[in-house]
């Protein structure tokens, strides 16, 4: 008889298992969208809760009955739109060949980058219209900043990101963007209640660790001579390397991850309803924009996470707002 093999134990999946480069998390993709309209939001976790809701999703056994369903809380304060950035063709693929930056630039935003003393926004402007015009703009996105000194994040460097546009060509996103420079974005004029959307954060940092916990390999019996929370072999005698499957010990957490359709169940703009007794834990009470995300979100709270649209839309869900019967506030402090 063939000799029996366990399957692997952890996935390689996301492999190597370092660390994020930075805590903003980095979006490579976008979906295309026909009307110009900003295809993303950002905001930061406070905290999870329940609610009540009347079952939407046709098919299932519990269709139309009160169900409880977890949701992740998070604050949205509006977005400010601070720069347009013109994209053109390159050797090497995309190259940025021009920006326009808003006037009344907020104090806080020269934490994040340094800004120019002498700018002339007139000739800037001038230039990324002439490119426009002449075809040479190939995509034009804006660049954003998030406000975290309206809500309960102790600190006051904003995110910056940069944020695509959706239509179908360059002179209708020239035109959106016009209108759009130097304005606020709430989450409302992005997304709907009942839509869904892709989430992106860095996840909670938990150091070095073993390959027990980092890959889940079996814990060895009691009478190894060495330790028994290690890799039995590292390689064969051919090949006389280390292959990069074999399960090792480091870092463990603090790892980009991204989630698919994560539906919206509502949109709110008064945050005590959400907020239970004596504030979320270890980040207080939520003072602006919320939205209340089906299931869990990765990271831990206080984190910035990324919204945007779906790139692989789902068929037979229920796209309506849900009817949500009750969100529960009691208190998370314990005894």
């Amino acid at each position: 008889m063939p000799e029996k093999k366990h399957p692997r134990r952890g996935s390689l999946a996301y492999a190597p298992r370092k660390r994020a480069a930075k805590q903003t998390p980095r979006v490579r993709s976008w979906p295309q969208e026909d009307e110009p309209i900003p295809l993303g939001f950002a905001g930061y976790k406070a905290g999870m809760t329940h609610v009540f809701m009347i079952d939407d999703h046709p098919g299932r056994s519990t269709e139309g009955q009160e169900i409880n369903v977890p949701v992740t809380v998070l604050e949205v304060p509006p977005v400010r739109i601070c720069a347009v950035r013109v994209y053109g063709k390159d050797i090497e693929g995309e190259k940025a060949l021009s920006e326009v930056w808003a006037d009344d630039l907020s104090s806080d935003l020269s934490r994040s980058v340094r800004l120019p003393k002498n700018y002339d926004r007139q000739a800037a402007f001038e230039n990324t219209e002439k490119l426009v015009e002449e075809g040479r703009a190939e995509d034009i996105v804006v660049i954003f900043h998030t406000q975290p000194g309206l809500s309960s994040v102790p600190k006051r460097k904003p995110e910056l990101l940069e944020l695509k546009i959706g239509g179908d060509s360059v002179e209708e996103k020239w035109e959106y963007c016009q209108d759009l420079l130097g304005k606020e974005v709430k989450f409302s004029e992005v997304f709907n209640e009942g839509n869904y959307a892709d989430v992106f954060s860095i996840t909670k940092g938990k150091g070095f660790e073993g390959p027990v916990k980092r890959w889940g390999v079996k814990v060895q019996t009691r009478k190894v001579q060495q330790a028994r929370r290690h890799t039995g072999v590292l390689s064969p005698w051919r090949p006389s390397r280390i292959m990069r499957t074999v399960p090792m010990s480091g870092q463990e957490g603090y790892h980009q991850r991204m989630e698919y359709n994560k539906r919206i169940l509502k949109v709110g703009e008064d945050g005590e309803e959400v907020t239970p007794e004596g504030g979320f834990l270890r980040y207080g009470e939520v003072k602006n924009d919320y939205v209340l995300l089906k299931g869990s979100v990765p990271g831990p709270t206080k984190r910035m996470v990324f919204f945007r649209k779906p790139m692989r839309k789902k068929e037979g869900v229920p796209t309506s707002p849900p009817t949500i019967t009750y969100i529960d506030t009691s208190s998370q402090q314990g005894g």
